[in-house]
């Protein structure tokens, strides 16, 4: 899916309040398919990204939790793992992002996020497979004193590679597809600018295909509406990683 494509079906929307302790719990398993998503969770935001692409602001629900401080009965009636993102649908409740954003591709209307070429399926696997060692290295490195370390100068290396795969487009699969939307929340939203911040690191420096990457992601307004103010996020993450 082209940039161009990818923001065809957006329609931009009123988000909801997020959700605390002392608001009233809405209507639950009354057929109402509900994403329940923060604004500010970078593994939400994939869901979240999924759902305005395809289309289904008026098949899928937003619900706002506020992670400070959570309803009670979020985690008593709907999601006993007391994360997001979760999806009601069909008097179930699912987590897990990756396997939410293959979930919503698979089961709702819209454009399809994943292409049928075998080679692509394979080599999207294997960046589902990386994705959670690549952020784990990255927010290991934010607290950490000094320079940014040889592991994420690699990993960084490493994406840089996996974007020069394939010919066919500037993202990871050539189209725009459920890989870039597995990593995007967490490169472009949060790592890029607080390892710029922290860490001085540019991801970009002498990495094309990712500069490239990030300009393209920021022309899709099915993204672009998902992102929150960076300096915001940052000191949301700084908070919870314990750094001055």
């Amino acid at each position: 899916m082209a940039a161009a494509a990818a923001s065809s079906c957006f329609v931009k929307e009123v988000l909801p309040p997020s959700l605390n302790s002392s608001s009233e719990q809405p209507p639950l398993f009354d057929g109402t398919t509900r994403l329940y998503i923060s604004y500010t969770c970078p593994f939400a935001q994939r869901t979240w990204i999924v759902r305005n692409l395809k289309g289904l602001q008026e098949k899928i629900k937003l619900v706002g939790i506020d992670l400070q401080n959570r309803p009670d009965w979020y985690k008593e009636k709907v999601y006993p793992g007391n994360k997001v993102p979760s999806l009601e649908h069909n008097n179930e409740v699912k987590g897990e992002s990756l396997d939410l954003i293959k979930f919503i591709d698979e089961t709702f209307e819209g454009p399809k996020l994943l292409p049928d070429d075998p080679a692509k399926r394979q080599f999207a696997e294997e960046l589902f497979s990386y994705s959670d060692n690549f952020n784990m290295l990255n927010f290991k490195s934010l607290p950490s004193p000094g320079d940014v370390g040889d592991e994420v100068v690699a990993a960084y290396d490493k994406i840089e590679e996996a974007l020069s795969k394939f010919d066919d487009g500037p993202f990871f699969l050539g189209q725009f597809s459920l890989v870039d939307i597995a990593y995007a929340p967490f490169i472009e939203r949060i790592f890029q600018y607080a390892l710029a911040e922290l860490k001085n690191y540019d991801v970009t420096k002498g990495r094309p295909k990712l500069a490239l990457w990030i300009e393209e992601l920021n022309k899709i307004d099915a993204y672009t509406c998902t992102q929150q103010d960076p300096k915001e996020l940052l000191n949301g993450l700084k908070k919870r990683l314990g750094i001055a």
